[in-house]
């Protein structure tokens, strides 16, 4: 695993060692950031089931300012550690160890709001669904944010969720990205 482009390119990624965690493979992650933007431009990004940190750190080599990383697994948040220190940002990193609904509303707490939220679950544990109406909810994230989510080919979503529009779906064998796009009035009037 590596950066793909921006300001860290070419910067290799540790992998969370063990099993439990699936990384988003290289060519996933350059077809997905061809497809939401290939920079940014200060964005606030929150890499929910964060692994390796890949997506986030992807994301803020290529121009976001800031990233919330969360990830259950102590294994993964010190992977997480690793590769952002390796990439020398750990300026614009927020690491938390926590489970993904106990964090989102700490995160509202502290009155966070993201224009990019990266939801890769676990394939055996996807809640997709119930954590976008969380971001909603929680109003954790800006008028037009995207919510990447990454999932099994057997897990349908939905078009529309809690003010999140399905704007494209894309299939690499078994696994599916579907980009949603938050509207902030069509979430309030429902």
């Amino acid at each position: 695993m590596r950066v793909i482009a921006g300001e860290r390119k070419g910067h290799h990624l540790k992998a969370v060692p063990g099993t439990n965690t699936r990384p988003t493979t290289d060519k996933i992650k350059e077809s997905l950031f061809s497809i939401i933007g290939p920079f940014f431009d200060g964005e606030k990004v929150l890499d929910l089931f964060a692994g390796s940190g890949g997506l986030g750190i992807e994301a803020l080599s290529r121009g976001a300012s800031e990233c919330v990383f969360i990830d259950q697994a102590q294994a993964a948040i010190k992977t997480v550690h690793l590769n952002v220190s390796a990439c020398h940002l750990e300026s614009q990193a927020h690491i938390f160890r926590n489970e993904a609904k106990r964090a989102l509303k700490v995160l509202a707490k502290n009155e966070w709001a993201f224009d990019l939220v990266f939801l890769d679950p676990p394939y055996k544990k996807q809640q997709l669904e119930q954590l976008m109406a969380s971001l909603s909810e929680l109003e954790l994230v800006n008028d037009a944010a995207l919510a990447i989510c990454e999932h099994d080919a057997d897990a349908v979503l939905p078009d529309e969720v809690a003010g999140f529009k399905k704007i494209r779906e894309e299939r690499y064998g078994i696994t599916v990205l579907s980009i949603f796009e938050y509207e902030k009035e069509v979430a309030g009037n429902e």
